[in-house]
């Protein structure tokens, strides 16, 4: 099997952490697909969050196994996908299908973030949603494949920097 030159990617983080923003830019950059993981969630998913009850691990997982099918099969292609993989448990089921996966995380303090979301309307994430974020996310940890990229730079300033990683790395 053919595989693409940039590994299947997700920008992970909270709601309002700029996911999608960075993911289809960077996407862009790479000449490569781009899919918001929002749009794989099960309806009943959307509809708790609508109603701003966070999922537990049990509403996530065939959700996390529809975005790790979709990571699959962007191998050939080179793929991002963004994917709130907030605790390490989820990505380590996303890299149980494509061990290569590289994560990257724009993260920054709640208070930021907190600002940008009350300045947007989401489907169905409503603010109240995202101190229960915070609570479960689980940062990179050192043994992790991917980079931390600060959450106040702009969204061209990150892709910069995720595209310098990746090319020094030479995936």
């Amino acid at each position: 099997m053919a595989v693409s030159e940039n590994p299947p990617i997700v920008v992970m983080g909270v709601q309002g952490s700029g996911k999608s923003t960075i993911g289809s830019l960077l996407a862009e950059r790479l000449g490569i697909a781009f899919i918001d993981g929002d749009d794989l969630h099960p309806v009943d998913n959307k509809t708790l969050m609508a109603a701003g009850t966070p999922l537990t691990d049990d509403n996530r997982l065939p959700w996390l196994h529809t975005v790790g099918e979709v990571l699959a099969q962007g191998r050939k292609t080179g793929v991002v996908v963004a994917c709130s993989a907030l605790k390490l448990a989820y990505r380590d089921l996303l890299r149980g299908h494509v061990p290569e996966l590289v994560v990257v995380h724009p993260h920054g303090t709640i208070e930021l973030v907190a600002a940008r979301i009350s300045a947007r309307e989401h489907e169905y994430m409503p603010p109240s949603l995202l101190a229960s974020q915070y609570e479960s996310l689980q940062t990179l940890g050192d043994d992790e494949r991917g980079m931390t990229v600060d959450l106040s730079l702009s969204p061209q300033a990150m892709v910069d920097h995720i595209v310098a990683y990746l090319s020094e790395r030479k995936y």
